[in-house]
């Protein structure tokens, strides 16, 4: 069970509603008292100096790495920090090397930031990019897949987790197709890492991509996890080098070879904190705690007239996101009113899906509410109570 004051943890509570943690989550005390002490106590650059603030800053930027390795479950491969998942994606798309007419599959329930990069791609390289459309409620056979995936396929980019419809979607079997066809499969975990116990073992991906602010941590960090480190670099600089001669250079091994640069060392020990507090928490109990809320606004909204509720149901095989719209409102007029009247923040329009929504035959997009573990039922009661409100006046 999830604690109820855990809640005085998050002080904006007090003021809204909060329902839109796909998209940022808030961070708990604990995470911004961590990176606080970094700018107190050791505020220092990494790996780049023998000072003993120097050495603390490497140390804590270490044990954060390490944190979140065992967080998934990478006993082995390469973990790289990343500023989002947006930027874990293009360093696959634009580090691996392609040659005209391989394939990339994916699908149309992916958020831009696993669609653009491959449209791309798709222009500057020549490869065959085949978009696979899921059915009305975000189910797709992996069958429909399995058929896309040919020899010349190079690599399979599929979502864990809707950011729009909230299913999951079934990577583990898609994974074995891959391995059958020799195929590369990225998962894009931004919206399943932060909720479901995840261990890459188990998924089977060859590169797991996700985001620190959506789980608790703070904006500007996100993981790339990579089986076996044959990319190229996107950024070359300080840091991801062992020598530079007038003539050429030599890249360093491990994580650093793809942090060039200063990091964003206050946001991964921050992440790091995040992680602890998660684990602390329990995944377990945080998708069990989700997933009773998930259900009560599900059966709550499909109770109102003039609602409709997108996606797969009150189902156990999704996560805490939840898509609707009202007969009559605009998706932006909805968001609007529930912050005016109930203080509920959501969110609304595309929601980083245009052609989903073109798919869904919602070319306005929807209302989005989003939850995380410091969501509670009267939080869900109050969106469902407003609502009705808006829906009974629209």
């Amino acid at each position: 069970m999830i604690p109820a004051e855990i809640r005085s943890d998050f002080p904006v509570l007090s003021e809204v509603i909060y329902l839109d943690s796909a998209a940022t989550s808030l961070s708990p005390e604990p995470v911004l008292a961590a990176m606080l002490e970094y700018e107190h106590v050791y505020r220092a650059n990494t790996g780049r100096g023998v000072h003993r603030l120097a050495q603390v800053a490497t140390q804590k930027y270490w044990d954060a790495r390490q944190r979140v390795k065992r967080f998934i479950g990478a006993e082995s491969g390469e973990l790289v920090f990343t500023k989002n998942t947006t930027e874990a994606i293009n360093m696959v798309a634009l580090g691996l090397p392609w040659k005209k007419g391989d394939r990339v599959v994916t699908t149309l329930l992916e958020h831009h930031s696993n669609l653009l990069p491959w449209m791309r791609t798709r222009d500057r390289h020549g490869i065959d990019l085949r978009i696979i459309p899921p059915g009305p409620d975000g189910a797709f056979d992996p069958a429909d897949l399995e058929r896309e995936i040919t020899p010349g396929t190079r690599l399979v980019a599929v979502t864990h987790a809707s950011n729009v419809l909230g299913n999951l979607v079934p990577v583990r079997e898609i994974a074995e197709i891959c391995r059958d066809r020799g195929a590369l499969l990225l998962v894009d975990g931004a919206q399943s890492v932060p909720h479901v116990p995840v261990r890459v073992e188990e998924l089977g991906c060859d590169f797991l991509c996700f985001s620190g602010h959506k789980m608790l941590g703070p904006t500007g960090t996100g993981i790339l996890w990579m089986r076996r480190p044959e990319i190229e670099p996107l950024l070359l600089g300080g840091g991801a080098v062992e020598q530079v001669t007038g003539s050429g250079y030599t890249l360093v091994g491990g994580p650093a070879r793809y942090e060039g640069g200063t990091p964003n060392i206050a946001g991964a020990i921050g992440l790091g904190r995040a992680i602890g507090y998660l684990e602390a928490l329990g995944m377990g109990e945080v998708r069990r705690h989700e997933q009773a809320l998930t259900r009560q606004m599900i059966e709550g909204l499909t109770g109102i007239d003039g609602v409709t509720v997108y996606g797969p149901g009150a189902t156990p095989d999704r996560i805490g996101v939840v898509s609707f719209t009202v007969q009559g409102l605009h998706p932006h007029d909805v968001a609007h009113l529930l912050d005016e009247e109930a203080d509920i923040m959501v969110r609304s329009g595309h929601h980083c899906c245009m052609p989903l929504m073109t798919h869904l035959g919602v070319p306005d997009g929807t209302v989005r509410a989003s939850l995380h573990c410091y969501n509670n039922a009267d939080d869900v009661e109050k969106l469902i109570g407003t609502v009705r409100m808006i829906a009974g006046g629209a």
